[in-house]
C-alpha cells in the first residue's frame, strides 16, 4: 500500500493549487489534508478522531508555515522530538521568504524549505516535483510502510 501525503494547509486557494499540482502529477499516493497544526498533529500522534487511523506514517508532510491553532514550527518540532514520526521527511511550503523563518526550519530539522511560487505554472511544477520526489523517488527509512517492490528470483538471496 502506498503511504499517503500529508497536506497541512489552511489557505483554500493554495490548497485547491497544490492539490491540482499534485493531481497532475499523476501520484497514486492518497493526500490527507488537514487545515489547521492542531489537526495535523492529532492525525500523527493517532489521537481523538484518528486514534484508529492505520499505522504508519505519511511518505511527506507537506506543511505551511502559518497556520491556525498550531504553527507549522510548532509541528515541525513535534514531529521531530517524537520518535515514532522523527523520520517523516517535512517539506516546509509557504509563502515566507522571512530569513528568521528559513532558518529556524533548518535548525528545526525540516527537510526542504519551498517558497510558493506566485505564477500557476511554476506552483503546479514545484508541487509535483515535490511530490514525485518525496512520494516516489526518495528511499523511505527502514521500517516505513510502502508498497513492497518485487525482483525477479527474489527467493536465491536467502
Amino acid at each position: 500500500m502506498l503511504k499517503p501525503i500529508l497536506l497541512v494547509e489552511d489557505n483554500p486557494n493554495d490548497l485547491e493549487l497544490t492539490l491540482v499540482a499534485l493531481e497532475r502529477s499523476q501520484l497514486a499516493n492518497d493526500v490527507v489534508i488537514k487545515r489547521d497544526g492542531a489537526e495535523a498533529l492529532d492525525y500523527l500522534l493517532r489521537r481523538g478522531e484518528h486514534a484508529d487511523r492505520a499505522d504508519g506514517n505519511p511518505a511527506v508532510l507537506l506543511l505551511d508555515l502559518k497556520l491556525p491553532k498550531v504553527d507549522g514550527l510548532e509541528v515541525l518540532k513535534t514531529v521531530r522530538e517524537t520518535p515514532a514520526l522523527r523520520s517523516i521527511p517535512v517539506v516546509m511550503l509557504t509563502s515566507s521568504r522571512e530569513e528568521p523563518d528559513l532558518t529556524r526550519a533548518y535548525e528545526m530539522g525540516v527537510n526542504a524549505y519551498v517558497v510558493k511560487p506566485v505564477e500557476f505554472k511554476d506552483f503546479v511544477a514545484a508541487i509535483s516535483d515535490l511530490g514525485i520526489f518525496w512520494a516516489v523517488l526518495n528511499e523511505p527509512p527502514p521500517g516505513s510502510l510502502r508498497l513492497k517492490r518485487t525482483r525477479k528470483n527474489d527467493d536465491t538471496h536467502d
